[in-house]
């Protein structure tokens, strides 16, 4: 017969997890342990940049080559190297352009020297393109040249199919940042040192397709390999090469791209980007996501949802955006018939433009998440009909499931304020 001390022990004790309690524990812990692992890299160069700044000069050489200079990245890159002492050469088809930015620069940072070289680099491939990459050679003969940023690329003319592009375009994208790589390299060899840093795309790395842009991001990719290989030939000589892919930066290419402006708490200025681009020169791996804002963003995107929902997700987010594209213009025209339809719109029905989207976009946010809402569910659950032991201390792993369940109410949450942000910006 039980005493009322057994009974009141046995009371106490908690119920036994069910058989399934402890894989699901484990899969928690490894969800959390890998977006935690993701995230280390980039804590750490935060405190990296709280230490005195990355000395380029003293590290790699007096001068940086950048293409690309005049505008966006190339051109907050161009402004943020320089306020780091280096000399610059500077890379571009457009000779005014390229005489405004470098005044800029020498007024800007007194010591600092510049080069121009025009360069039409749509060119590399053809007969022409033989004269510049020869002025390029010459131009940085003799310079110790420690930094190469290689920006410059073809702007994407809109949502369109393979049909529609001129593939050409883009085999001389993919060429160009070849044979100006090749042409700063053998003095890097030579000194056994530098930094080669290729703007890549976001994109074209952390989705698995990229529908109605696919030659943009199939060149992007090329680069992003391109990187990793080179990365790995010239590590023993001394020469880092890396791969910075961004997601949305405040740029003209960007500016009235469907994505862009839905993510907009996640796009980030170009100065803001050029800042944290260049803490990450020589540091970490051939692949990096320099903003912060675009890693938490890369982290969503590989967790939100399976590659089917996201492929569908953005085949009919660019296939909305192709559909405001007028008929009767051209190709190359795309991006500002874009702009004006979008004004239009707006001007016309901007209650109910908004009260659509936001309809989609929670609806979409909703769909992306049910994840969360499961675990959720299925937690609750558990512990009203007692499968979940009431004394966590008894086990760690409880600690894990609850804290998985909690980071996916806050992300849902999240993205419920993503969508409201969505909203306010139509």
């Amino acid at each position: 017969m039980a005493t009322h001390v057994d009974l009141i022990r046995w009371q106490d004790e908690p119920a036994p997890a069910p058989w399934w309690f402890l894989p699901l524990a484990f899969l928690g812990a490894a969800y959390v342990a890998a977006v935690t692992l993701r995230l280390l890299p980039y804590l750490t160069l935060c405190l990296h940049q709280r230490r005195p700044n990355n000395d380029l000069r003293r590290r790699y050489g007096a001068w940086a080559v950048v293409t690309g200079p005049t505008s966006g990245i190339g051109r907050a890159m161009a402004l943020e190297l320089a306020r780091q002492g280096l000399n610059l050469v500077l890379v571009d088809l457009d000779t005014t352009n390229l005489q405004e930015i470098s005044d800029t620069i020498r007024s800007r940072h007194g010591g600092v020297e510049t080069k121009t070289v025009v360069f039409d680099l749509s060119l590399v491939s053809t007969d022409q393109g033989d004269k510049p990459l020869r002025w390029l050679r010459e131009a940085v003969d003799g310079l110790d040249v420690g930094v190469l940023v290689n920006n410059a690329g073809v702007a994407w003319p809109g949502s369109v199919y393979l049909h529609e592009v001129e593939v050409e375009a883009w085999v001389r994208m993919m060429r160009a940042v070849t044979e100006v790589t090749s042409a700063v390299l053998p003095g890097m060899v030579a000194r056994r040192r530098g930094a080669i840093v290729n703007i890549g795309l976001a994109s074209s790395e952390a989705i698995p397709s990229f529908p109605l842009f696919t030659v943009y991001a199939a060149t992007k990719r090329y680069v992003a390999q391109f990187s990793r290989g080179l990365h790995v030939e010239y590590a023993g000589k001394g020469i880092h090469v890396q791969c910075q892919a961004p997601f949305f930066v405040a740029t003209r290419m960007v500016e009235n791209l469907v994505e862009a402006r839905r993510l907009s708490p996640f796009t980030a200025t170009p100065g803001a980007y050029a800042r944290a681009a260049v803490g990450w020169i020589g540091r970490g791996g051939p692949l990096c996501t320099p903003s912060v804002r675009h890693q938490l963003l890369w982290c969503a995107a590989a967790a939100a949802a399976p590659d089917f929902v996201l492929d569908w997700i953005l085949l009919r987010s660019h296939l909305e955006q192709r559909t405001l594209l007028s008929a009767d213009q051209s190709i190359e025209g795309a991006i500002s018939v874009f702009a004006a339809r979008t004004r239009r719109c707006q001007l016309i029905s901007g209650k109910s433009s908004a009260s659509g989207t936001i309809r989609g976009d929670l609806a979409m946010t909703a769909y992306t998440r049910y994840s969360s809402v499961i675990v959720t569910a299925v937690s609750t659950r558990g512990s009203g009909h007692g499968w979940i032991p009431d004394n966590l201390n008894r086990g760690h792993l409880d600690y894990f499931f609850w804290l998985l369940t909690v980071l996916n109410a806050v992300n849902f949450v999240v993205y419920l304020w993503i969508a409201n942000c969505w909203r306010l910006g139509e």
